[in-house]
């Protein structure tokens, strides 16, 4: 029999594990779903199956658990799956926990790291036919797109010789999907290309200026940036039983800078102040400069400081920031301006516009006093062009996530669609995909598919057009 999930903040309330796959083929809706949405849209995220080993644990190690819910005239049916990893498979064998994410070194003696697949739980992305969910720390794990069936990880024929970010870049002009993987305890990183045919077309290694956890990145036209803040990875900080990830508030961020048409030997780096970014929302070029717009932490939150003590949460609140960086200067500095006085994170664009100038981006914020558990209880519009906002806020009881938007068609002009995003029902205890019309957020969902479920809280997704 399964133990008891242990007392922890992130497996309590709507952190804690769903740990059920079900099939819904009519869900019930409020309102009316637009009958152009057709497609899919997915969402990835932890559930632990099992409660954690040694009874520690941190969010972000939950087995993925991938929440589909498929779009056609205005109806919307709804289907789970744990991607099932060799982890996954060996741990249901087990009938336990059989690893833990905070110290990997120790696993029960019967875990076999032959073929280990990571835990596939953080984004899920549709390209070239193949349906990924990705995790930073392995290869990419393929499902089928409409059944969720687990089809094991895929390394692009024996090309993809590392891990893969969970936040690639498919730029929308030649369909290439750039990604790059970090050593955990390495100076070191990789840097690849894969062609809109599914083919791997670039592959490279490059020295970093010391280990750190990098989970995500930007791209634009000409460039693409690597950020490494200072959240270090260090094993040493492990062998005296602390976190082997952790803030070194004294070592600067190192931003490199190289060119798509060179290779990583083009690398310059830029050193900054230190601070930290999850995610960018988009970047492009401009008159000489490369502009990139980040949800800027002071610090990286959810991680101890480099000597064991807790982080400072109010430093660990992210605002969008606008990054200029003068291609031309010799400064080496890097212009920072905050935009948005809010909380924010998951931020989004109309991917159309990825890697180029944009008007409108689209992210999870706080106005106001915090929802019970969790930051998030607004979804915001930011027009660039007017530095206006347009938002919409939940109840005190419930919490929003990532949205996404999905144009009204592929001619559709910039910002013409909607945004889906999961929200959860405190008082209700379940979940609604709400669906809103991305140019009148505040007016509210336009529809609302309605589970009789929550979905727990999780990271990423992304839209599969039909």
């Amino acid at each position: 029999m399964t133990e008891t999930y242990p007392d922890h903040p992130n497996l309590r309330g709507n952190y804690a594990p769903l740990r059920m796959e079900s099939n819904i083929n009519d869900l019930i809706v409020e309102g009316d779903v637009p009958k152009d949405l057709f497609g899919s849209y997915y969402r990835n995220g932890p559930d632990p199956q099992f409660p954690p080993m040694g009874g520690d644990y941190h969010w972000f190690a939950g087995d993925g658990m991938i929440h589909a819910f498929h779009f056609e005239n205005g109806r919307v049916s709804y289907l789970n799956r744990w991607a099932q990893t060799s982890k996954w498979k060996q741990e249901r064998k087990a009938g336990r926990s059989l690893i833990n994410a905070l110290n990997p070194m120790q696993p029960d003696p019967i875990f076999n790291f032959d073929g280990e697949d990571g835990t596939a739980n953080t984004n899920i992305v549709f390209h070239s036919g193949k349906l990924l969910a990705l995790e930073e720390g392995h290869k990419p794990f393929e499902l089928d797109p409409l059944t969720l069936e687990s089809k094991g990880a895929y390394d692009y024929k024996g090309k993809l010789n590392s891990a893969m970010t969970a936040h690639p870049k498919i730029d929308p002009q030649t369909g290439d999907m750039i990604g790059f993987s970090y050593g955990f305890g390495v100076n070191k990183m990789s840097y690849f290309v894969i062609n809109s045919e599914g083919i791997m077309t670039t592959f490279s290694e490059f020295d970093t200026p010391y280990s750190s956890m990098v989970h995500d990145f930007v791209v634009t036209t000409k460039h693409v940036i690597f950020p490494i803040f200072p959240l270090i990875i260090d094993f040493n900080l492990a062998a005296q039983g602390k976190s082997p990830i952790a803030w070194d508030a004294y070592r600067p961020s190192q931003i490199g800078i190289m060119p798509r048409d060179g290779t990583v030997a083009d690398i310059k780096w830029i050193e900054s102040d230190p601070c930290f970014v999850f995610h960018p929302m988009n970047a492009f070029e401009e008159d000489g400069k490369i502009i990139a717009d980040m949800m800027q932490f002071e610090e990286a939150p959810m991680f101890p400081h480099l000597d064991g003590s807790a982080p400072d949460l109010k430093k660990g609140e992210a605002k969008l920031n606008r990054w200029e960086i003068d291609l031309n200067s010799n400064s080496g500095s890097i212009k920072k301006n905050y935009l948005d006085d809010s909380i924010g994170e998951f931020p989004r664009l109309d991917e159309r516009k990825s890697m180029s100038k944009y008007r409108y981006g689209y992210y999870a914020s706080n106005n106001g006093e915090s929802p019970k558990g969790v930051s998030f209880n607004s979804i915001t519009s930011y027009d660039f062009e007017t530095d206006k906002k347009d938002s919409f806020t939940l109840s005190e009881f419930d919490a929003v996530g990532e949205p996404i938007f999905v144009p009204k068609s592929l001619s559709a002009n910039e910002g013409e669609g909607y945004l889906l995003s999961l929200a959860f029902l405190g008082q209700e205890n379940r979940s609604d995909l709400m669906i809103f019309d991305a140019e009148n957020i505040s007016s509210g969902p336009i529809a609302k598919a309605k589970l009789p479920h929550r979905v727990p809280y999780g990271f990423h997704g992304n839209w599969r057009q039909g």
